[in-house]
């Protein structure tokens, strides 16, 4: 059983994540945390910590920041877009079990204090932005990262802000080629 408990969006997430692995959950029901679920969420944080695992798109990112600014020493788990993606809808409860425990097992924390080891004009030479194939590129690197999809803007700050280290990104990098 994983000592975290996670943070995901509906009752379908729930059972997608418990046909990956042993673990508790809390759902937030969308965007619309009632006060109980927050208390949920906070007392889960102090006793055994917490990972985020929202969906890969816009509502799931919005669910994350707002959980972020409340619990800022949540873990965060990502899975890619490719891999949450399924009869034309995405989500946790759309990715395999082995999406699952991949994204688990990648699971990030921010740091109080980025650092500002990348910047965008990086990732313009590296043809991270600004290329036909940037976006994909990104998300390829995100995945094998552990840090999800973004826009060059939002990459850069997840490169920062999760502690990847140059090693990392190299790595990742080359592993495309």
């Amino acid at each position: 059983m994983l000592k975290e408990v996670l943070i995901v969006e509906g009752k379908s997430d729930t059972v997608a994540v418990k046909r990956a692995v042993d673990a508790d959950c809390i759902t937030t029901g969308g965007f619309h945390f009632t006060r109980r679920t927050l208390q949920n969420i906070a007392a889960a944080y102090k006793q055994r910590g917490i990972i985020i695992l929202t969906d890969p798109d816009t509502a799931g990112e919005n669910i994350r920041k707002f959980l972020t600014q409340r619990f800022p020493n949540a873990k965060h788990a990502y899975i890619p877009r490719d891999e949450a993606t399924a009869n034309d809808d995405i989500g946790v409860e759309q990715a395999s079990p082995e999406a699952i425990r991949k994204a688990l097992s990648k699971v990030r924390t921010l740091e109080i204090n980025p650092r500002e080891e990348f910047t965008t004009a990086e990732m313009v030479a590296l043809k991270l932005s600004g290329g036909a194939d940037s976006s994909k590129l990104r998300d390829k690197i995100g995945a094998a990262l552990g840090i999800g999809y973004g826009n060059v803007k939002t990459f850069v700050r997840r490169l920062n802000s999760y502690g990847v280290t140059r090693e990392e990104f190299e790595t990742a990098i080359k592993n495309l080629e």
